[in-house]
């Protein structure tokens, strides 16, 4: 029998290993079912790498996730997208939330979790269509990024940024009246996911010069149409490697250092996001 074959079958044994080595999962809400056309005309789809936490022949217990410390809300029955990785293989299957838990700490704190139902199959990705197996798909938010020049030159660019939200201006990647801060050539990313200080971005092998050299980062996550515009945030490359494919992937942390007020205003962009994504999938 052909080894990924193999591992394929025995995905149980795989999911439970991550969750005993402490490892993690990544999930999307998940959409309608559409062609690839009608997706890509659509904002694209957030996901977040979530901790397994415990696991039964019903159930699959994940950590909740957050937005820079603030819970996301979650709703009871809404359908999930999960990716889970081993290697260099990956495993996608659809899923539904059917409640949350509350775990204690070792020092006594409560932290919430969520009960995902657990499926009867799953399905292989494919490298070159890595995200999109069945009935299941995540379609990722296409990202622009520029080297930071001059970090403090981010104030004017994120209070412009807001501006636009907060007057109903709408833009959109590239657009001229977007206003940038001391940058570097940019280049184009996917967000891969997303979670409690940062997000993971995947860079094509052709930008990977560029992405490799860059240490402190502007970028754009590109939520439109469900947002009226690219939300900016300034992040601090944290680590980087190289896939099979010799693309790079660029962990990030968020740096609001030199704009406080800015932090407020993402979480708050990500969370109306979430909801909107949820009101998608339920329509």
């Amino acid at each position: 029998m052909p080894a990924h074959r193999s591992r394929t079958d025995r995905w149980r044994e795989s999911l439970q290993q991550i969750g005993e080595r402490g490892g993690g999962v990544e999930f999307a809400f998940a959409r309608p079912d559409q062609t690839d056309e009608q997706a890509a005309n659509q904002a694209g789809d957030l996901m977040w790498r979530v901790h397994v936490l415990g696991i039964t022949s019903d159930e699959i217990l994940v950590e909740h996730p957050s937005a820079m410390g603030q819970p996301l809300n979650v709703r009871e029955g809404a359908e999930i997208v999960v990716v889970m990785s081993v290697g260099q293989n990956r495993w996608m299957f659809r899923t539904r939330v059917i409640g949350s838990h509350s775990l204690q700490g070792p020092r006594g704190n409560a932290s919430r979790s969520l009960r995902l139902m657990m499926p009867a199959a799953v399905e292989r990705c494919q490298r070159r269509n890595f995200m999109r197996v069945g009935n299941a798909g995540v379609n990722l938010v296409r990202v622009r990024v520029w080297p930071l020049l001059d970090p403090a030159s981010v104030v004017i660019a994120e209070a412009a940024n807001r501006d636009m939200f907060k007057t109903g201006g709408t833009a959109s990647l590239g657009d001229e009246r977007i206003v940038l801060p001391e940058v570097g050539p940019s280049f184009e990313a996917r967000l891969m996911n997303i979670g409690g200080g940062g997000v993971g971005l995947l860079v094509d092998k052709n930008d990977a010069s560029a992405a490799s050299r860059a240490r402190m980062v502007w970028m754009m996550l590109d939520l439109t149409p469900t947002m009226p515009a690219p939300l900016a945030v300034t992040a601090r490359i944290a680590h980087t490697h190289i896939d099979s494919e010799q693309n790079v992937y660029l962990g990030s942390a968020f740096e609001f250092t030199f704009n406080i007020a800015h932090r407020s205003f993402v979480v708050d962009q990500v969370l109306k996001y979430v909801n909107r994504l949820q009101l998608r999938a339920a329509a």
